[in-house]
């Protein structure tokens, strides 16, 4: 078994990596959680996957439970969802010595953890990702979050779980397009790292070689984050690094309206800004073709008709990463040098301009 200790001021919590690690989830459950009631929050996707059996173990080890199923897809993440939620939690009498699990992808995730932190002001909360964009990034590091219509996750707290379960051999029974767009996180923090870790990804050219290689990709991507989130828990400063490709990712998204998977947008926004950055000879040359080339060989997008749509720079101007009106970007220097720069909100759209 592969493990990652996340220590911040909060909590420490360990991530377990192991093929089949949900058969039996109830074994390490219970060696960070009393017996209790909880909640098990999952999606219409994975629901007949795997909910029957996680609830089927854990009763059985005396961890009486409920499951509740919010509809797979990003529009899960709103102010209705999370009351809906918080409402079936109360009716089920959870207490604050009870808890919850987000069984699935990132929207669960993300919305399972707001609605722990939220319900009795905070109850105990553990994740099991099934997706690689989970598996290797938003079931670590506690952040939470909905969206408003002003921008992705701009509701949410820090709210930091028990325990995170990941079982690689979950991904297999993923769409290829699921498992390809969470790679583009993977590509990411490879970018970032550089050394191995980036010749790794060198090696992976399409979504068998991204699963034949997953145990290994998601240590090294959680070992990166949680280094980070160790000594910057709450996005102060180092933190930042983490958003590489998000600011302009995330409002691609945003106005994509589903037609673009998470992913997919991110790959988009590591693209563009690795172009912007080295077209004004910041970033060393050859290393935006070096970041597409990684993406372009498991079918990531590159480009979108969205990037020259005026509203991009509106919606960056709600970035969580903005402060004393100016945008902090995330970029790289070369690969495993990234830097951050700050541009203010009056020259944003000139700066991204092509």
């Amino acid at each position: 078994m592969r493990s990652v200790a996340v220590d911040t001021k909060a909590k420490s919590y360990e991530i377990l990596i192991e093929e089949g690690v949900l058969d039996n989830p109830a074994e390490h459950l219970e060696k960070v959680w009393t017996k209790r009631r909880c909640v098990i929050l999952t999606d219409t996707n994975v629901y007949p996957l795997y909910a029957k059996k996680v609830s089927k173990n854990l009763s059985e080890a005396g961890f009486e439970n409920i499951v509740i199923t919010v509809e797979a897809g990003e529009k899960s993440k709103s102010w209705q969802t999370l009351s809906n939620v918080v409402s079936q939690i109360a009716d089920f009498g959870l207490t604050r010595g009870d808890g919850l699990i987000a069984l699935g992808g990132g929207v669960v995730g993300d919305l399972g953890g707001l609605c722990a932190s939220l319900y009795m002001r905070g109850i105990s909360f553990v994740q099991f990702p099934t997706s690689l964009l989970a598996q290797v990034d938003s079931s670590v590091g506690g952040k939470t979050a909905i969206d408003i219509a002003q921008g992705k996750n701009l509701v949410g707290t820090f709210y930091q779980p028990d325990l995170v379960l990941i079982d690689p051999l979950v991904l297999k029974t993923l769409d290829e397009r699921v498992t390809v767009e969470g790679y583009a996180e993977v590509v990411k923090c490879a970018a970032m790292v550089g050394g191995t870790f980036w010749q790794l990804i060198e090696k992976i050219d399409d979504a068998q070689a991204i699963l034949k290689h997953a145990p290994e990709l998601i240590q090294r991507s959680v070992s990166f984050k949680a280094e980070v989130v160790t000594k910057d828990e709450k996005e102060g400063s180092l933190r930042k690094l983490l958003n590489f490709g998000h600011s302009i990712g995330h409002a691609v998204e945003l106005l994509a309206d589903g037609r673009l998977l998470h992913g997919e947008a991110i790959s988009i926004g590591l693209s563009e800004v690795n172009r912007i950055f080295e077209s004004r000879g910041l970033t060393e040359e050859g290393t935006t073709q070096a970041i597409c080339d990684r993406l372009q060989a498991v079918g990531l997008p590159l480009e979108d008709e969205l990037l020259s749509d005026f509203r991009v720079t509106d919606i960056m101007k709600y970035d969580k990463k903005v402060s004393k009106a100016a945008l902090t970007f995330v970029y790289l220097k070369k690969i495993g040098e990234p830097e951050m720069f700050s541009v203010s909100l009056d020259e944003l759209q000139r700066f991204i301009e092509k």
